[in-house]
């Protein structure tokens, strides 16, 4: 039996008054008046006419003459999915209910005509929506009483409420409406003729009785059902074998592609992951060959790099599912937010459920799934998902729902790329899809070379490398280049040095008149960025009918010609730029008029786009690039590259090919040189926290970082920063840190923070005072309007170190800040040990800067391409070693700033402390000149620090004052201080005033003593104390 389903708005006015009709492959097929044949061809089903429809209603007539006369019916789902649905109320008819309380009073009953009053109880029909031409659904709302008058007139066909849970979203009504419902439920019911009710149920009985359509096999005349597996060669298994159905329906099963994903991701190697899956794919679940679909086994392996868009996040996923289980929303979120993997959340309470109980037995085929995932992405409304989402549900195990979860996530927890995966199939198959990114067709010339050369050993045929037009290939990379030397000997044939543009790469495919535009991730690029450029490109490749560009797209200076800053694409921030252009600055070409110029070395490639691009001013223009040969002409570019504020150069040898996702290009960038340390730093205070995902779920894993607005008296927000911690850091920081939890509500949000709603952690500190400081290093300080910090963040941030022996005081605050963002885009720090590849004479976290009439501690310590040190033209600026880090210059080899250059003539750079330096060390004073005319203020009379507490262990109550100030003047002394789980191994236990210890172990000594040996510069007897 074969129901007849809707195609578009136009033939939804005939095909809603057709019955569904008996038809049956290659015998005459009678629809209404249209008579035609059924015909099925690679699993679709049409039928074909010709017959002129001219005796027909004047609205059908307009119909099929716009059909040019003839119909052809096309059903592109599988017919199983028709036949064997078993919600029989929704095979029954199209009719789906709904409910809310009315949000605005504005819509009107559909039978009494009258307005429903804002916060009345509403009840909607939900119907195809004739006004749109892309189809979707409309409510018609009614009263609740003048809805089921309607339903006393309804055919016994049509769906009506027969209970409460017909109504979608029924979980909000309250019990008054519910009282209500259930009174008009059971008015109907005893208003409803006999006959009708025979009639209803014998409607529901004809619908679940609906049975697949059959077909003959044209070879034997065996009956197949429609949804039996009869794969082309280049989607199946490796032996071209015949298969029974029963072998191809094992392999195409859920089930065995949840086993398959469980055992690779026990596999710890990665050689071990793909020998399951050749194994799997070539012998199948039985052993003697997969009779499976291989294309739709790889597709689903592969879902976060065969990528489809499904419009839904995590919390989404739990209210939908929370809603069609009948769960506790925040109960869900809770457990998400303690384990992180929302896959294991849904599993959970699935398997709790009495609403929608999960299946005992999984039946589900690959076939159903992969139909599901593509219905998915074309809903956005939360009501189309959540139908989608709760028919996959009715059909799953609690296991099978669990891994359908993680597809739409796009991870399957397997630990395995897209490398370990492919290999399994064949080892080219991978370079070929990193080019093409068209799965499909990989898998379809791997099998072909594998029927031609019969799997005989030694006769495997490498598959060519080509890019496709309008499928994005995967960009050529570049890593990390930390000096010249390093650079010249990559590339020993030469280099071009191009400069890195600060904006968004693109890759621009054109076809004809179609244009289509990828960023680096292979996502559509935003219209408002590109949607322009198809009136120019045509201009600037006259001859170019079919292209491939790489390239970068950035706002520019009509006036200047000069690039504008990162971020300014956002259309909001364009908008502020009135003399600029959106620019497309084109560096490579990979595909020209049907020619694949990837496996020409990058000297003939630029020269082919020289001969074949005209440049169009500030619209289409060539990337600036220099060839380069000598390491001092590269040190020159990138000096020059710098101190105009660019983001760096890249580097590209001469002979090199253009390798997709491979990293054979180099880039320079002022945070690379000299293993960072030229890269912006800020110490900054821990605000907040956010839980992480994946393994790090349910811990607090990426941090909110702040500073202190004296000005306003608030605290302002400058960063999130997930990076630089080891698991073991991690774990030790979920103890340490006093946080609060108030889950992303900013109702919650405490009065000191000033924080955006986009930014709003999931924990807070209890005492941003008390909070930790961290050393944050990035690339570059960068402008973000969603942190409160003047705009000023940082990019690509980490932490560098964890400052113990600093205080909120001794945080940068919010002016050093500003500072430090205006002196890091005017200089740059750069020496010539930093591009050689020597040790740096510097590090850009700049010291405390103390004007005279300043009596507070706040001191900077952070993060600038730029330190105090560099004096402006207007104003020289005296640096003071901070009275709180003794610890720091004991610590450090070298100052960790670059100060301006001495006046003796020696271009050295002068060191910070001048002639009252402490260093003994001839590196650091064969780098840096030491004037006496420097004047240093010193937080202690001394100038020397002396190692008077060498080979002491100090154990430190918690009654002593100033405990931390104590704990840096030992550690600065060459003391240490053991932790308190260790105090036994204490040579000196220190106590409060009033604090006394009976029968110490060790020297019980006050902190009066330790000052006093602080302040006479040596140690002073125990019993003085």
């Amino acid at each position: 039996m074969l129901k007849l389903l809707r195609l578009s708005k136009t033939e939804n006015l005939l095909l809603q008054r057709l019955k569904p009709v008996q038809c049956i492959v290659g015998q005459p097929c009678n629809v209404h008046t249209l008579q035609g044949t059924l015909v099925e061809s690679a699993g679709i089903y049409t039928i074909n006419t010709v017959e002129k429809l001219t005796k027909h209603k004047k609205a059908e007539r307009t119909l099929w003459i716009g059909l040019q006369l003839s119909l052809v019916r096309t059903f592109q789902r599988g017919l199983s999915d028709w036949a064997s649905d078993s919600d029989t109320e929704d095979e029954m008819a199209e009719n789906r209910f709904c409910c809310d309380y009315a949000k605005r009073g504005q819509a009107s009953c559909k039978k009494c005509k009258q307005k429903i009053e804002k916060g009345v109880f509403r009840i909607a029909k939900v119907v195809t929506n004739p006004f749109s031409d892309e189809g979707g659904d409309m409510k018609q709302w009614y009263h609740p009483a003048c809805i089921f008058e309607t339903f006393q007139r309804a055919r016994a066909t049509t769906k009506i409420i027969e209970k409460i849970e017909d109504i979608e979203g029924h979980e909000v009504i309250k019990d008054e409406e519910k009282e209500i419902l259930e009174k008009l439920i059971k008015d109907l019911d005893s208003k409803l003729s006999p006959a009708k009710k025979k009639a209803m149920k014998q409607a529901k009985i004809d619908f679940t009785n609906l049975k697949t359509p059959e077909k003959k096999d044209a070879t034997n005349g065996n009956i197949k059902h429609a949804d039996d597996d009869d794969e082309k060669p280049s989607t199946s298994g490796y032996s071209g074998a015949s298969f029974s159905s029963k072998e191809a329906e094992k392999d195409n099963s859920f089930r065995q592609f949840r086993c398959l994903c469980a055992e690779i991701a026990e596999e710890a190697s990665y050689n071990g992951k793909t020998a399951i899956v050749h194994k799997f794919i070539t012998k199948g679940s039985s052993g003697d060959g997969f009779a499976g679909s291989l294309y739709l086994i790889m597709k689903l392996l592969l879902p976060g790099f065969v990528k489809r868009v499904y419009n839904i996040n995590n919390k989404q996923l739990i209210k939908l599912y929370s809603q069609a289980f009948g769960e506790d929303q925040d109960e869900m979120s809770d457990h998400f937010d303690q384990g992180g993997d929302v896959a294991d959340t849904i599993k959970e309470f699935f398997e709790k459920s009495t609403k929608l109980p999960p299946q005992k037995k999984s039946t589900l085929s690959l076939q159903e799934v992969d139909a599901f995932l593509d219905e998915l992405t074309l809903y956005t409304r939360e009501e189309d998902q959540q139908r989608a989402l709760t028919k996959i549900a009715k059909k799953c195990t609690a296991n099978d729902l669990k891994m359908v979860v993680r597809l739409v996530k796009h991870d399957l927890r397997i630990n395995a790329g897209a490398k370990h995966i492919l290999d399994g199939l064949d080892e080219h198959a991978y370079p070929a899809f990193q080019a093409s990114r068209n799965l499909k067709d990989v898998v379809d010339r791997v099998m072909a070379n594998k029927a031609e050369n019969g799997r005989k050993p030694g006769m495997s045929k490498k598959l060519s490398i080509k890019a496709s037009l309008m499928t994005p290939v995967l960009p050529m990379l570049a890593e990390a280049c930390k000096s010249v030397a390093s650079a010249m000997k990559k590339c020993p044939n030469g280099m071009y040095a191009e400069i890195k543009y600060d904006g968004e790469r693109v890759q621009v495919h054109k076809q004809g008149d179609k244009f289509h535009y990828y960023s680096r991730s292979l996502k559509p690029v935003l219209p408002h960025k590109v949607s322009h450029f198809k009136d120019f490109i045509p201009k600037a490749f006259e001859g170019g009918n079919d292209l491939i560009l790489d390239s970068e797209v950035l706002l520019i200076d009509t006036n200047t010609s000069k690039p504008l800053p990162f971020g300014s694409l956002g259309v909001h921030k364009k908008a502020a730029f009135k003399d600029a252009n959106v620019c497309l600055f084109v560096f490579d070409c990979l595909h020209y008029n049907g020619e694949n110029l990837m496996n020409r070395p990058i000297k003939e490639r630029r020269k082919f786009l020289r001969d074949n691009m005209k440049e169009i001013p500030n619209r289409i223009m060539f990337s600036e690039m220099k060839f380069i040969n000598k390491a001092e002409d590269l040190k020159k570019e990138m000096m020059k590259v710098f101190k105009e504020g660019l983001e760096g150069l890249v580097l590209k040898d001469i002979n090199s090919i253009y390798e997709p996702g491979k990293r054979h290009w180099l880039k320079v960038k002022k945070d690379y040189l000299n293993e960072g340390a030229m890269a912006d730093t800020a110490d900054l205070v821990v605000l907040g926290a956010y839980y992480g995902s994946g393994n790090k779920g349910g811990l607090m894993s990426v941090f909110l970082m702040g500073c202190w607005d004296p000005k306003r008296q608030k605290w302002c927000t400058v960063t999130k920063c997930g990076n630089g911690m080891d698991d073991k850091k991690l774990d030790q920081l979920q103890k340490e840190l006093d946080m609060v939890k108030i889950g992303k509500n900013q109702a919650k949000v405490p009065d000191w923070l000033d924080v955006k709603k986009a930014v709003v952690p999931d924990f807070v500190c209890a005492d941003p005072k008390k909070s930790q400081v961290w050393e944050i290093t990035g690339a570059e300080f960068s402008k973000a309007e969603v942190h409160t910090a003047a705009g000023i963040s940082i990019r690509f941030p980490r932490v560098t170190k964890f400052r113990d022996d600093k205080g909120w005081r001794e945080a940068t605050n919010l002016d050093e800040l500003k500072h430090l963002f205006k002196t890091s885009k005017e200089t740059s720090d750069l020496g010539e040990s930093s591009l050689m590849g020597g040790k740096s004479p510097v590090k850009n976290t700049p010291k405390k800067r103390k004007h005279e009439d300043d009596d507070d501690d706040d001191d900077d310590d952070d993060n600038s391409n730029n330190h105090y040190g560099n004096p402006s033209p207007t104003k020289q600026i005296m640096l003071t070693p901070s009275k709180t880090s003794p610890a720091k210059r004991n610590n450090d080899v070298t100052p960790t700033k670059k100060l301006k250059t001495s006046d003796d003539g020696n271009n050295k750079p002068s060191c910070k402390y001048g002639a009252e330096c402490y260093q003994t060390n001839p590196q650091h004073l064969e780098q840096f000149s030491h004037p006496s005319n420097r004047k240093i203020k010193s937080p202690i009379k001394s100038k020397i620090l002396l190692d008077i507490f060498k080979g002491l262990k100090f154990s430190l109550s918690n009654s002593v004052e100033k405990l931390k100030d104590l704990k840096r003047y030992i550690i600065a002394y060459d003391g240490d201080v053991v932790p308190e789980y260790d105090s036994s191994q204490a040579t000196h236990v220190v106590v409060g005033k009033n604090e006394k210890v009976e029968n110490p172990a060790s020297n019980v000594v006050s902190e009066d003593w330790v000052w006093g040996c602080v302040k006479e510069r040596k140690l002073l007897p125990v019993k003085d104390c």
